[in-house]
């Protein structure tokens, strides 16, 4: 009696072996209701099943069923029923639906394990209490797959077992997310196998099958790539571009600040040469009577300062190349009066973006521009008539 049992299960397990030598890879459009809207058309296929052990003839009658939870969403139904009737200790099945594990399967890079629950088949409790909630196989599930479960008479459980066509329970399917609108089917396990022999499967399943559905990808990873880069340089662009419009509205405001403040000074010097002349012309008209080159020299001074009227430009006579962190490079001219204050706010009115603290330095010979400089003249400097500083950021 014993050889004979023993003879059974070692056919068992060549049929087990050999089902797996030939692991069934075939497209399957899901139902609406599963992939919120997409196609119904279910191509049809032959399976492939894996028929195990029988059951004994002595075996015991199934448990009594558990009454159902109370009212939880769809989505966690399957959870739910599952968890109150075998305890906590179980693969981390994901509360969603399907089309939502798909989603979840592709940004992780794994294949999905499902699992059609039946509770009153007979073979449904010894499957779930010595084979899903075994540790190996919880462990090896949650390493390896995203998990997700249904009951075959709920939720999305009927459109499932329509689009996956179970001929026997326990029912377990691998699928790969192949797009939004088909699965790959690389497995089925149908009848009850024990925790090292659905691990085999898995195990061989991931091996044989992996690389080829990581190749039904390429021109999709390939395409996002693409895109990913076509939006990186987009937006590099738009920076660049932002960047420049601010640089020129800087320049343009510091330039207009430089003509204000260049008019207002040759205003206040010419209001203090008139009344200087008017001084000089009282004594001589009162002195001589014939004119001579003394008495129009200091009239005509004034009147030829102010005919030339010089441009900023032309009294500026040192000019400053200015290198940013960023590798950006603007040259001003100042006048060699001017004090190394004037750099400082000329680089602050810019307002290019990261600067933050920072300190002006001459690269060679080293020489720093801080605070106690302020008021050093660009001539005192050494920065005359033209010198490169660098924007050193203080930490």
């Amino acid at each position: 009696m014993s050889s004979s049992s023993g003879r059974g299960s070692s056919s068992a397990g060549e049929n087990l072996r050999s089902s797996c030598n030939d692991l069934a890879r075939t497209l399957a459009r899901l139902p609406a209701s599963i992939m919120e809207g997409l196609s119904r058309s279910l191509p049809r296929r032959r399976s492939h099943h894996v028929h195990l052990r029988q059951p004994p003839p002595h075996q015991s009658p199934p448990a009594p069923p558990t009454p159902p939870p109370p009212l939880v969403p769809e989505e966690l139904f399957f959870f739910a029923v599952f968890e109150q009737r075998y305890g906590e200790r179980h693969p981390f099945f994901y509360g969603c639906r399907f089309a939502d594990a798909l989603r979840a399967a592709r940004r992780e890079g794994k294949l999905v394990f499902v699992y059609l629950h039946d509770p009153d088949h007979p073979y449904t409790e010894p499957f779930c209490r010595g084979t899903l909630c075994a540790d190996v196989v919880v462990e090896f599930l949650d390493a390896n797959f995203v998990s997700w479960g249904a009951v075959t008479g709920r939720g999305e459980g009927p459109g499932m077992a329509a689009s996956l066509r179970p001929g026997s329970f326990p029912f377990c399917a691998v699928v790969a997310p192949v797009s939004d609108e088909s699965i790959a089917v690389l497995q089925q396990v149908e009848g009850p196998v024990s925790p090292s022999e659905l691990v085999e499967i898995l195990q061989r399943t991931i091996d044989e099958q992996g690389a080829a559905f990581r190749s039904f990808r390429p021109d999709e990873q390939a395409t996002a790539l693409r895109s990913s880069r076509t939006a990186e340089e987009e937006e590099r662009r738009r920076s660049a571009l932002r960047l420049r419009q601010e640089q020129d509205a800087a320049y343009l405001e510091s330039l207009r600040k430089d003509q204000e403040k260049e008019r207002s000074r040759k205003s206040l010097q010419e209001g203090a040469a008139k009344p200087k002349a008017g001084h000089e012309l009282r004594p001589r008209h009162t002195g001589h009577v014939t004119r001579d080159p003394p008495k129009t020299a200091p009239i005509r001074a004034p009147a030829h300062h102010k005919g030339a009227s010089p441009s900023h430009r032309t009294d500026a006579d040192a000019k400053i190349l200015i290198r940013f962190p960023n590798g950006e490079r603007r040259q001003q001219s100042f006048r060699h009066t001017d004090t190394i204050r004037e750099i400082y706010r000329y680089v602050d009115s810019l307002g290019i973006p990261g600067i933050g603290s920072y300190q002006l330095v001459r690269s060679y010979p080293r020489k720093t521009y801080g605070h106690q400089q302020l008021g050093m003249t660009l001539r005192d400097a050494g920065l005359h008539p033209s010198a490169t500083l660098y924007i050193e950021q203080i930490q």
